[in-house]
């Protein structure tokens, strides 16, 4: 079951990470991404075991960002991957049956070509972002919904979206919005999670 709000945890947030995942969870989100370049697999590995335990039992997706060492051995509910992380096929067939593959998708030459074996796209940025520095050029709306229309699976919006943003996103057809900042550096999390759902049942 794939929901409006994907929350991606920020290791330079105020907020730990597992506060972070577990206010997105406790808040309505259907999924968190564990978003971390720097720290070690076997950190990682273990942060993920720990949030499986607790997310699990709420019904949230714990989505492991590039590291696939980490997802397989955490076993994780699924893999995010940018453009350059390998191979989505080789992945799925790594990660075994009934876990979800995620894949960035920045044009609108790489959206027509995603893979069968992805689950699901995150699109973007839409605008400039702190939290990636190194990201694509942004999109803005337009580009965002003409990547929606040609894409074969469910579309997040990534880059820049937060509270506001919902009515647009969801006319391009997106099925939702990743959110970093929006959540993670909110002064209450789960308030700003839930308060995001709301938005988009509303918009």
């Amino acid at each position: 079951m794939i929901g409006p709000i994907y929350a991606i945890t920020d290791p330079h947030a105020p907020l730990p990470v597992t506060a972070q995942a577990m206010a997105a969870a406790h808040g309505g989100a259907w999924a968190v991404q564990l978003r971390d370049k720097n720290a070690s697999d076997e950190e990682l590995t273990n942060l993920a075991r720990g949030l499986l335990a607790a997310l699990r039992p709420l019904g949230v997706k714990l989505i492991i960002n590039d590291r696939l060492d980490v997802a397989c051995a955490a076993d994780a509910d699924g893999l995010h991957i940018g453009q350059g992380d390998g191979d989505p096929k080789l992945i799925r067939a790594r990660l075994g049956p009934g876990k979800l593959v995620g894949l960035s998708v920045e044009t609108l030459a790489q959206g027509t070509v995603v893979p069968s074996c992805v689950d699901y796209i995150g699109i973007g940025p839409v605008r400039a972002t702190a939290t990636k520095p190194d990201h694509a050029l942004p999109i803005g709306m337009d580009g965002l919904a003409a990547i929606v229309a040609r894409a074969r699976v469910p579309a997040f919006a990534i880059g820049g979206v937060g509270p506001g943003d919902a009515p647009a996103i969801k006319r391009t057809g997106a099925v939702g919005i990743a959110v970093v900042s929006a959540i993670s550096r909110a002064a209450d999390p789960q308030a700003a999670t839930r308060g995001l759902c709301q938005e988009w049942g509303q918009a």
